[in-house]
């Protein structure tokens, strides 16, 4: 069986850029040879109803718990390797943009913004906004399992919506050296503005924190889907001369 590509969000969608992304990423799919599967609400149905119940007052630690579930029911099928991508993510030069040979990999996240006196301070991590693994590799049962663990010390109400995402895989990446995906990256709402204003210096600064040319982002929909500057941003990174 070919790959597959896994996205789902809320519908209806609350910015219609959010289609500009997932359109990029069906095309990408299919010019890859990859099947693609769009999840509505059956996202979250694999995942234990005592979970599901934990996480209730954090939809984004619900999904970050579900995608691994039907990334590995995905394996189980027979698909390989597994995709997932988050629909505010945009694949603006889809000629660049590859899966490793690795058996995972995960996304860059440089992330830039200002301090309290205007300094722009870079914070780099990993990010879940992109997933791939291949069938054998043990990262994903690794993964899940952790975050399983995690959910069930934490009580709801210590839960923050990044403790599943970027936190954890940061956290086991730095000490496991998880396999990462540089060519696609995260837009910080400063980075979202110097892609607005052209700002060169603050985008070659955010490029070359990744050590390999751009062909991805995620968009952050969490901090941005109502802010008009994201229709711009994604008009400059799909412009040829951008990145």
């Amino acid at each position: 069986m070919p790959g597959l590509v896994i996205q789902s969000h809320r519908t209806p969608l609350p910015a219609d850029w959010l289609t500009t992304c997932i359109d990029s990423v069906r095309r990408w799919a299919a010019t890859a040879d990859l099947d693609y599967r769009w999840l509505g609400d059956e996202l979250f149905a694999p995942v234990p109803t005592a979970l599901l119940a934990k996480t209730r007052t954090q939809p984004v630690v619900a999904t970050d718990l579900a995608r691994l579930y039907q990334l590995e029911c995905a394996l189980a099928e027979g698909f390989d390797p597994v995709v997932w991508l988050d629909a505010d993510v945009l694949i603006f030069r889809p000629d660049a943009f590859a899966l490793p040979a690795t058996g995972h990999c995960f996304g860059r996240e440089y992330w830039l913004q200002a301090d309290a006196d205007g300094r722009v301070r870079s914070y780099r991590r990993i990010h879940n906004a992109l997933l791939m693994f291949r069938a054998g590799d043990p990262v994903l049962p690794f993964y899940r399992f952790t975050a399983e663990r995690i959910l069930r010390t934490f009580r709801s109400e210590q839960m923050v919506p990044q403790l599943l995402g970027p936190k954890l895989v940061s956290a086991l990446g730095s000490i496991a050296q998880f396999e990462v995906q540089e060519s696609i990256g995260m837009v910080s709402p400063l980075v979202r503005e110097g892609l607005v204003n052209q700002d060169r210096a603050l985008l070659e600064r955010w490029a070359e924190g990744h050590g390999a040319p751009l062909a991805a982002v995620n968009l952050c929909a969490s901090l941005s889907a109502n802010s008009p500057s994201v229709a711009v941003a994604i008009d400059r990174l799909l412009q040829p001369t951008t990145g």
